[in-house]
């Protein structure tokens, strides 16, 4: 890329990060902070910023497999959470995705629903936690995935703080490298586990680093013809993201309210 490049991420970056998280927890009063771990770079990230923010001891790691979690990333959360020295539970959130797709489309395949639906019954499980304990519910979104809408809304999407919001995937990638994140996290292909086999990049069709290129010159008002230019990136690509992006507006939008109040009435 001959044109803009990312922002390449500091100690200045993450001190400004796990400073944020600490004026959260102390402003909002809480206890701590909880985290729902996967195995993955983004969850692994966001478990060690907090770690390193307000102490292991007061952020809790909560693995919920499905049927389609892989075996390995039973151990490796468990070990990712015993070497950084935060809580850990394990909840098997599939009875409740099996009720729910049973209760919805019984025998009718839907991936994509099903995911949905693991998706939400996993933020079920951390905002009951998080209500027990006075802990706030930590996000795991990277700015590429809210950007693209690569969540699901009251889901993964949902959380009381999302400190990794304005950090592209390739800078998480970077800030993995700079605080320790085990590298089998960090080459681990990023995949949100909706279905088995699932990856991000075959579904989204661009690999992490076009695509936070093309994301970044949307950011910053470049038009395709630039970015085209800058990255290289087929046209259609980069058309694809931009319309992509505008479409999923209404997934980083709160709920759409009335402009009334009671008095006006």
């Amino acid at each position: 890329m001959d044109g803009r490049a990312l922002h390449r991420i500091t100690e200045k970056d993450i001190d400004a990060t796990t400073g944020f998280i600490r004026e959260v927890v102390k402003d909002t009063g809480c206890k701590g902070l909880v985290v729902g771990t996967s195995g993955g770079l983004d969850s692994a990230v966001a478990t060690k910023l907090c770690a390193d923010a307000i102490g292991a001891e007061n952020v809790l790691n909560i693995f919920m497999p499905s049927a389609v979690t892989p075996p390995a990333d039973y151990a490796l959360t468990a070990d990712l959470s015993k070497m950084w020295g935060t809580g850990y539970k394990l909840v098997d959130v599939q009875p409740a995705i099996s009720t729910f797709t049973g209760m919805l489309f019984s025998n009718v395949e839907a991936p994509l629903e099903k995911g949905n639906i693991s998706a939400r019954c996993r933020m079920i499980v951390l905002y009951n936690r998080a209500k027990k304990l006075e802990y706030l519910v930590v996000g795991t979104t990277n700015r590429s995935e809210y950007m693209m809408g690569y969540f699901t809304k009251f889901g993964d999407g949902a959380s009381d703080i999302m400190p990794m919001v304005g950090l592209y995937k390739t800078q998480v990638r970077q800030v993995a490298e700079m605080i320790g994140v085990p590298k089998e996290i960090i080459e681990k292909v990023p995949t949100a586990g909706m279905w088995e086999g699932q990856t991000d990049e075959e579904e989204m069709g661009i690999t992490y680093r076009d695509l936070d290129i093309v994301l970044d010159g949307i950011s910053f008002g470049a038009s395709d013809d630039d970015i085209i230019k800058d990255s290289g990136i087929i046209a259609s690509k980069v058309s694809e993201i931009r319309g992509r992006t505008a479409s999923m507006e209404h997934k980083r939008m709160q709920a759409r309210c009335p402009a009334l109040t009671f008095n006006d009435l």
